[in-house]
């Protein structure tokens, strides 16, 4: 009698709200409700008031897309292997070594011999005479220019296939990282709709209250204001899921490819990395630095081919002309005659002093290039590991210890309203903050991945990037920024792009 009385005080308090316990994120019994994969609770962990709805405390987890998907999800290999025959930036490195290759070549080769008719005192009329024949000229390089051009453009080459393995580095780094954010807006859409259900679950309850005079119509606006608010957010993040596919898909170099669910764990087997020793091979060992250094390699076979060059060229020509002038004891032609030519430059006005000046400057200035390139690594680096380290902490600790409490929280208010000590609209606001707090948790994994794949790409993350050519010297590390736009905001606040 005492438990009876006890229970019909609960209702009038507000304390038991009249309506079916267990709806959105907290689902009904089997019995009433079928719950959806994964979300049923233990037996032990129900808690219900007699006749009342079961109340059964769901907590959030990964990987139910993926349990969902109806087919088999896409693997991150399998987009890597797509990205490798068909991302452009590939094929145009590959194409980028073999004209290097063809330019060495072309340098190197002798200049093609000329040939022409040559005349002198030519008359006509009854007189003739004169002299008409051919020749054939060639140009003599020498000083080793030729050797000195190969030098030049077989560092090219060498800096052409740096080039292509900087690009491979590139577009794994950017496939990974757009393959991560994929991951991670499909666990925010699964938070996003338990978030909607949530809302409206209390929207519904505060609409029970207010018909039994426990409520007013202000909180029922206000609760359906909120369920309004959290069902847009749900919808923008499947827009937001839409477009990480499309940039997945465009990386790849395959924009038409269907939306579909990828395969992976945001929890398992996120980028480890010592902070300090992160930036030193990033700025000892990354590609750019190998660039840097080629980039010296070629100024010094420019300055070196540019001090070769007031060496003069021998040019030579040698002929035969035919003599139509008679002889004085014979009436007849002197006949054939042999030619011959030899000329050079004489470097006193040009010794090419300004090519030398330049050349040198040159060097010079991709010596220091070195030192920068090194310098701006380890300064944008600074930033990611910074962005790396946050993101590690708050994943550790929303993992560790303010998850675990708010589920905690959230198990002992279900557990107080199975005693009638706690209202539901309580337990539900406990659900929610349960719920935000993953959707921070997933962001801060998010972050987890792609600083740390940044940091392991050596920062080098934009897969559509062309490569520059080589003796582009200003642009080795064009593009080592890193773009962390945050996608876990609610409809109200700003929503910056990358």
């Amino acid at each position: 009698m005492k438990l009876a009385l006890k229970f019909f005080a609960g209702i009038l308090a507000g304390v038991i709200p009249l309506c079916a316990v267990g709806r959105a994120g907290q689902e009904p019994a089997p019995q009433d409700k079928k719950m959806p994969p994964g979300m049923a609770m233990p037996e032990q962990m129900q808690h219900h008031h007699g006749d009342v709805s079961l109340v059964q405390p769901v907590y959030p987890r990964m990987g139910r897309a993926q349990e969902n998907s109806g087919g088999q999800p896409v693997t991150l290999e399998q987009v890597e292997k797509m990205a490798g025959e068909t991302n452009p930036t590939l094929r145009q490195a590959e194409a980028e070594i073999r004209a290097a290759k063809a330019r060495q070549q072309q340098v190197g080769l002798y200049p093609n011999p000329s040939v022409g008719y040559t005349g002198d005192e030519i008359r006509g009329g009854s007189v003739g005479g004169g002299k008409q024949g051919f020749f054939v000229q060639q140009t003599i390089v020498t000083g080793g220019k030729l050797g000195k051009n190969r030098d030049v453009f077989g560092a090219e080459a060498k800096l052409a296939e740096v080039e292509a393995q900087e690009q491979r580095t590139r577009v794994t780094t950017a496939v990974e990282m757009a393959f991560l954010r994929v991951l991670a807006a499909q666990e925010w859409l699964e938070a996003r709709r338990d978030l909607a259900k949530i809302a409206e679950d209390g929207a519904q309850t505060q609409r029970e209250l207010m018909n039994t005079g426990q409520a007013d119509e202000s909180e029922v606006l206000e609760a359906e204001v909120e369920a309004q608010r959290m069902r847009m957010a749900a919808r923008m993040q499947e827009n937001t899921l839409r477009e990480e596919w499309r940039s997945l898909a465009a990386v790849i170099g395959q924009p038409g490819l269907p939306l579909a669910t990828v395969a992976g764990d945001l929890e398992r087997g996120w980028p480890e990395l010592n902070e300090e020793e992160a930036v030193e091979t990033i700025a000892k060992h990354s590609p750019a630095v190998e660039i840097a250094r080629l980039a010296t390699g070629r100024a010094r076979a420019v300055l070196a081919r540019a001090q070769r060059e007031p060496i003069p060229d021998i040019v030579v020509r040698a002929g035969m002309e035919y003599n139509h002038e008679t002889l004085a004891s014979v009436p007849a032609a002197k006949g054939w005659e042999g030619i011959a030519e030899a000329s050079v430059e004489l470097p006193i006005f040009n010794r090419n002093q300004g090519g030398i000046g330049a050349a040198s400057a040159d060097m010079e200035r991709a010596e220091q290039e070195k030192t920068r390139v090194a310098l701006t690594l380890r300064e944008r680096a600074a930033t990611v590991v910074d962005e790396y380290a946050n993101a590690k902490l708050m994943a550790v600790e929303y993992r560790d210890e303010i998850l675990p409490h708010a589920k905690k929280a959230y198990s002992l208010l279900v557990d107080k309203y199975g005693l009638m000590l706690a209202s539901y609209p309580r337990v539900l606001e406990a659900q929610r903050k349960l719920y935000e707090l993953q959707i921070d948790y997933i962001a801060a994994l998010e972050g987890v991945w792609t600083n740390g794949l940044a940091l392991e790409g050596y920062l080098l993350t934009d897969g559509l990037e062309a490569p520059s050519r080589p003796g582009e010297v200003d642009r080795p590390i064009r593009e080592t920024n890193v773009p962390m736009p945050e996608r876990n905001m609610s409809p109200g606040e700003a929503m910056p792009r990358p």
